[in-house]
Formats: C-alpha cells, structure tokens, sequence
C-alpha cells in the first residue's frame, strides 16, 4: 500500500509538470501569433508609407513640368520650382526598405522582368509611342482584369513566377512610367502648340507690314 501511495504522488508530479509545460508552451504559441500579427501589420504599414513617398515624388515632378509652370512669369517659377525642390528634397530624407523573401527562382524572374521593363525604358527617347504601346502590353500581362490590348504571354509568364509583393511592385512600376509617358507627350503638343501659335503670330505680323 505505502508503495502504490508513492508511486500515485509520483506520477501526480509528473502529470502537474507535464500540464504546467503544456500551458506556458500554449501561451508562449499564442504570444508568437500575436507578434506576427503585429509583424504583418508593420510590413504592410511600411510599404504603405514607401508607395506614399514614390506617389508624393511623383506628384512633385509633375507639378514641375505641367502647363500651369509654362504660363507663369519666370520669377514666380523660379520661386515655386525653389518650394517643389524643397519638399522634394524633405520627401528623400524618408528611407523606408521592406525586404521580400524570394526563392532562388523567383529571385531570377524579377530580374528577368526587371531587365525587359528597363529596356524598353531605354527607348523612350528614340521611339516614345512605340515604347508606350510595348509598356501597356506589359501592363496587361499584370492585370487580373480583361486587358482592352495586347497582352505579352511571355512576359506575364515571368511575373507569375516573382513573389506576390514583387508583382504588385512590377505593376506599380508600369503605371508610373505609363503616366509619365503621358505627360510627356501632353508636353510635347503643348510644345509644338505653341511653336504653331508663335509662328502664325509672326506670320501674320508680316502680312500686316507689307499690306
């Protein structure tokens, strides 16, 4: 009998240690799942922040070289490129990285996609509707809705094999260059609108002298 009651106290202990491991283990788990949680939440808070910084250069570039800059006096330019140039040198001070984590393979794809974006890049000053035509046929290889245009199947085959957050990048990447295209060529008809306007003035200034 004293040798079962020592036996039961015995295995009691163990049973008290055994359940006492489990639950610190349950809740050091449960603390782990909250931190990731907050983990996830300051990634995407960061990559937030970084899309704000690459949204607020663009902005600032833009402002810069739209119409309303070219129809002002030259001192009131100077004096709001001075502010533009200010703020976007506050904005540069701002460094945010997210890192992605990449397997060997889709580390291979984002360069690949990566050097196809940058070449066509390239041309822009030799062929600039060309360039646009060949970016929004990379564009829609990007989009998960029905593309309106051409759709690059080898490209969209590279994207697919990236990270998921790589993918948003890469597309993010092709709007901006969309939208600077874009004013670049309403800079270029302003441009030459203009020419058209000076020149017909001239003209018409010497049909007035010799009439």
């Amino acid at each position: 009998m004293a040798q079962a009651r020592i036996s039961a106290k015995a295995n009691e202990g163990r049973f008290c240690r055994s359940s006492s491991m489990a639950d610190r283990s349950s809740r050091l788990l449960e603390s782990l799942d909250q931190l990731e949680l907050r983990v996830e939440a300051l990634r995407e808070a960061a990559t937030a922040v970084e899309q704000e910084k690459e949204v607020l250069l663009e902005m600032i570039h833009s402002i810069q070289n739209s119409q309303d800059m070219r129809q002002i006096s030259d001192g009131e330019r100077e004096e709001l490129n001075l502010t533009a140039n200010r703020l976007m040198g506050r904005t540069l001070t701002v460094e945010v990285s997210v890192e992605t984590i990449r397997s060997p393979q889709q580390q291979e794809s984002l360069k690949h996609a990566t050097r196809i974006i940058d070449e066509v890049v390239s041309k822009f000053l030799d062929d600039l509707g060309n360039a646009r035509s060949h970016l929004m046929s990379l564009y829609s290889a990007c989009s998960s809705e029905v593309p309106a245009g051409p759709v690059d199947q080898k490209f969209q085959s590279i994207v697919i094999g990236c990270a998921l957050e790589d993918q948003k990048k890469i597309k993010r990447r092709l709007e901006t260059l969309l939208r600077n295209i874009e004013n670049a060529d309403k800079a270029i008809k302003l441009l030459e609108h203009s020419k058209g306007a000076a020149s017909k003035t001239l003209q018409q200034n010497a049909e007035a002298r010799f009439n």
